[in-house]
């Protein structure tokens, strides 16, 4: 195994007989190659902020336009008015001859004229990008004058094929909310959570507030609106997640798990044959695609690197809503190369314009893996080599190095004053850099994932159902915080690849939210099994081309005092995640079909059942957090939705109260999930209330203003934090893999998708506007995904993400703490699991009615 040394392209040893000297000429190729790698890249981006700048333009256009003003003049039409005769004879002629003087007037004033007729349409389309009337049209119905204007004005203005960052200086400002707007809307969010007393209390706080500092925030709040693109993201990003002191495992970061395949499985009982839905486990593929574990992180790591290159190549298409409005894609910026850099006060995130290698840890030892050669990405087999050579290593980790990233899983402060004090220099300073600049970090784990990767066709026992679901809460254990020291959870994500090949990763949430993940997964795993794929043996495709650099193995000098700080971090780790109690709840019996029979909208439908089980697990109505983006806005990230509203409450008691009947229950529920759809199209118009309030205690403190109605507002425990997972990307490179390999596509099931069905781990719900647009009996039959998870909010709270994976499957990821004698996370998942059954038997007379009502009409 190569050592450290070997990374070094030139050093010298004083010995008795004089001067050694050792050159790597390998590694002087290799910093060749980087650098005119990072040349080519630099240029690459240069010409991508070009053609940005000028779109919904092109830089071709406007070079036509320039030839097609040269063309007029010269034929004696004139198209400037004598614009072009003045710029020569008053500019140009001095400088140059008389025909080329005319040459370059022409020339100025062509491309002058484009730019303007550019910068037109880029206001115009900021305008029309700044109506949201669109997003409040009820589903089914006919859309209205203005919003069929509006749409018409979108299509003639916007341009084609815009690249990943074409479209933010297109996008809106976030708008900054009526303070009074807030307030009342705060207060009718918290009147189900207190009693008359209590509220007449709040009515007092806000009121107190609003007539003394509240519009002197507001005013200031308003000039940070003025001057910034988005007057919320770099306050949330530096307050709520980089001044945190306590550990980011479990509580910050959050986890994705692998793709699933669902099938039917017939168990015949005593007098009747009932259908169960038993889950696998098997990546993408009938059978896991290879249980070689340096194969499958070998196809991976390199789908990676050629998502990175379409990143950097800005290739990747913005996320488009109704194919008409572009998200946000700020996020995608410090997906890969970037890590969080711990501080005593507040950590800092570094991102790295370019690396070339990953960082890998097996067996308590840590590696820098080279992933470039003479300036060519290595490919799957390439790769496969280096990683099979780190298992074949029988060096010993250096003192301290195996429980070493304990240091990222504990308290900040602790971490801080460690890396100050022994990784400021020598071998500890050069080792740690290999890990922060790596594109990303790659652990193979010395342990398997047993997660269900049985033959279809073998029958299953409920009590295997039952033990299946054990081992998926261990799967998500040990990819949400491992052991505590086999993570390093700084780097911007994770991936982790287990003994028998089973894919997970985890992210670090300070950089960006789990959506921007999600995309980048389901690239990988289409790129896993569709293009790279794999021999009949399991091993990666192809010959290698040549030998590429072999793995580091980096070195660490770790003192005693060090390894004492390391121990009494991974302690801290042990702690919190020994206190996890973390439940994979698997809803099989009905899914999203349902649920849009009813006419209701899947999201809101699930957030009304996680009330009334959250009602009847607490025994009273708890603040609930809904993550929703604002991404249609230039810097957005996420809003709150308040789940926990009037309508809710009131329909979770009509639930609960034997005396109302069921057409009483119905019409509230409807009314709850009418309300819920509300709340959540004006967290994503700007229009919600915790990131207002957020910033305008922020401005408080800043002033050194108390704010008793303020504090009272942070301070409110999530008793109930939720998120639901994406489920779709509508990626064009997934369909061009598809129909190069229909026949392995149609064995997948993505042979009629339009999209991968979404990996990532909450902070993010999927709109309506989201929902699949596939056949939805293929989609149930076939492929679906676990999505993933978080660590609990609040000590005596609940963290759910959930995913609608089919339409009649739906992952619940529920957290705890085991130390609060108030949650259970098993008893929470039987109380979602009793809550839909509820709602399902409440609504299906009406759903009978309305089928057999469509099939008489017919």
């Amino acid at each position: 195994m190569a050592e450290a040394h070997e990374a070094v392209a030139f050093s010298f040893t004083v010995g008795p007989e004089g001067f050694n000297v050792d050159v790597s000429y390998d590694v002087f190729k290799a910093l060749i190659y980087a650098g005119l790698r990072s040349w080519k890249l630099r240029y690459r981006r240069t010409l991508n902020s070009l053609y940005n700048s000028l779109y919904p333009g092109h830089p071709l256009r406007g070079i036509a336009c320039c030839g097609i003003v040269s063309v007029l003049y010269f034929k004696g039409h004139d198209p400037s008015f004598n614009a072009i005769d003045w710029l020569d004879e008053h500019i140009f002629q001095r400088y140059f001859a008389p025909k080329n003087a005319k040459i370059i007037a022409c020339i100025t004033f062509g491309a002058g004229v484009y730019v303007v007729l550019t910068q037109v349409r880029q206001y115009t389309l900021k305008k029309l990008f700044s109506y949201h009337g669109w997003m409040y049209h009820e589903h089914g119905t006919e859309l209205g004058l203005v919003p069929k204007i509006w749409s018409v004005l979108v299509k003639l203005c916007v341009g084609r094929n815009p690249s990943l960052y074409s479209c933010q200086n297109l996008l809106p400002t976030l708008p900054l909310p009526s303070l009074d707007d807030t307030l009342r809307r705060y207060l009718r969010s918290v009147r189900p959570l207190y009693d008359d007393s209590e509220y007449q209390r709040m009515e007092r706080l806000a009121e107190e507030f609003k007539q003394t500092i509240a519009r002197k925030l507001q005013r200031y709040l308003w000039l940070k609106w003025i001057i910034s693109s988005n007057y919320v993201s770099d306050w949330w990003e530096k307050f709520i997640y980089l001044r945190g002191r306590s550990a980011i495992m479990v509580n910050s970061n959050f986890y994705g798990l692998v793709r699933i395949l669902i099938d039917y499985i017939e168990i015949k009982q005593t007098h009747r044959v009932s259908k169960f839905v038993f889950f696998f486990v098997k990546d993408a593929i009938n059978v896991r695609p290879t249980t070689i574990q340096t194969a499958r992180a070998a196809n991976v790591t390199c789908a990676a690197f050629r998502y990175r290159t379409e990143l950097d190549h800005e290739t990747v298409k913005p996320l488009m809503v109704q194919k008409l409005i572009p998200l946000c894609s700020s996020q995608y910026e410090r997906q890969f190369n970037t890590v969080r850099i711990p501080g005593k006060e507040t950590d800092k995130i570094v991102h790295y314009s370019d690396s070339h290698h990953i960082a890998v840890y097996h067996k308590g030892r840590w590696y820098k893996v080279y992933m470039f050669y003479k300036n060519t990405l290595l490919e799957p087999c390439e790769l496969q080599l280096q990683l099979d050579e780190i298992l074949r290593d029988t060096t010993l980790p250096d003192n301290g190095e195996e429980h070493l990233a304990a240091l990222t899983a504990g308290e900040r402060p602790l971490w801080a004053d460690a890396r100050q004090k022994y990784f400021r220099s020598g071998v500890n300073r050069y080792s740690l850099e290999a890990i922060e600049k790596a594109a990303f970090v790659l652990i193979l784990d010395d342990e398997d994932f047993e997660i269900g990767t049985r033959d279809k066709n073998t029958p299953v026992s409920a009590a295997e159902k039952g033990n299946m679901t054990g081992k998926f809460d261990e799967y998500a254990h040990a990819i949400l915080h491992g052991k505590g020291y086999n993570r390093w959870f700084d780097k911007s994500f994770t991936f982790v690849v287990s003994k028998n090949a089973v894919f997970g990763f985890n992210v670090e949430h300070s950089w960006a939210d789990a959506p921007i993940s999600g995309h980048m997964v389901e690239y990988v795993l289409s790129e896993d099994i569709l293009y790279y794929g794999y021999n009949e043996l399991g091993n990666t495709r192809g010959t290698p081309r040549f030998t590429a650099l072999k793995p580091v193995k980096l070195r660490w000098n770790i003192s005693e005092n060090c390894q004492i700080m390391i121990e009494k971090s991974l302690s801290q780790a042990k702690k919190i995640y020994n206190d996890v109690d973390l439940h994979v709840f698997v809803q099989d019996t009905y899914g999203k079909g349902f649920m849009k029979k009813c006419k209701l909208s899947p999201d809101a439908y699930i957030q009304m059942a996680l009330q009334l089980a959250h009602y009847r697990d607490s025994g009273h109505f708890n603040l609930t957090y809904e993550a929703s983006m604002t991404r249609l806005f230039r810097d957005g990230r996420t809003e709150t939705v308040r789940s926990c509203s009037i309508e809710s409450s009131l329909w979770v008691k009509a639930m609960e109260d034997p005396n109302v009947t069921k057409a009483e229950r119905i019409n509230l529920l409807r009314l709850a999930c009418d309300y819920h759809q509300q709340q959540y199209r004006d967290a994503m118009t700007g229009k919600g209330i915790d990131r207002h309030l957020f910033c305008l205690y922020v401005v408080s403190k800043f002033l050194g203003l108390d704010s008793p109605f303020l504090q009272q507002v942070l301070q409110e425990p999530w008793k109930l934090s939720t998120s639901q997972t994406p489920t779709l990307y509508d990626d064009k490179h997934v369909q061009k893999l598809i129909a190069q390999k229909p026949e392995l596509a149609d064995k997948i099931g993505w042979t009629k998708f339009k999209g991968v069905i979404g990996a990532g781990g909450g902070f993010g719900p999927t709109p309506a506007f989201y929902e699949d647009r596939y056949n939805s009996e293929e989609r149930r039959k076939k492929g679906a995904m676990a999505g993933g998870g978080f660590g609990p909010v609040a000590a005596d709270g609940y963290g759910v993400s959930y995913i609608i994976a089919s339409e009649d499957l739906i992952f619940f990821h529920i957290s705890s703490n085991k130390s609060s004698s108030e949650t259970d996370s098993q008893r929470f998942g039987k109380h979602i699991g009793k809550a839909m059954a509820d709602m399902r038997e409440l609504l299906e007379g009406e759903v009978r009615k309305a089928g057999a009502s469509t099939t008489s009409t017919e």
